[in-house]
């Protein structure tokens, strides 16, 4: 069974910093992406951060660029995202995302989520 664990979500004030873990387990295919999702109340869920796994090539949303970092974590199939001049409008569930492809086809999971809260 396909298990994604996020980490380090909480409550932080504007101008503050988190970081984020996401752990994947349990699946036979080939990683072929890790990202970041987002989701403010009553909004829909928006990429927030891709990180390719062979190429370590990197993408980010226009509103999180020069603040956000995604990067591999030293376990297998983990993935960071470090969060910093956090600003009320990044206040989110955040999901973690893995896609990956076996015999041609492709798959995809999600973590369950983990709330960010900017606020003073």
């Amino acid at each position: 069974q396909v298990q994604l664990v996020e980490s380090g979500g909480g409550l932080v004030q504007p101008g503050g910093s988190l970081r984020l873990s996401c752990a994947a387990s349990g699946f036979m295919f080939s990683t072929y992406a890790m990202s970041w999702y987002r989701q403010a109340l009553g909004k829909e869920r928006e990429l927030v951060s891709a990180i390719t796994w062979a190429t370590g090539r990197t993408n980010y949303a226009d509103s999180v660029k020069g603040r956000f970092t995604i990067s591999r974590g030293d376990e297998k199939n983990t993935v960071n995202l470090q969060m910093n001049s956090l600003k009320p409008e990044d206040t989110a569930v955040y999901y973690c995302r893995i896609d990956g492809r076996l015999r041609g086809l492709d798959y995809n999971h999600w973590g369950q989520g983990t709330q960010v809260t900017v606020s003073s």
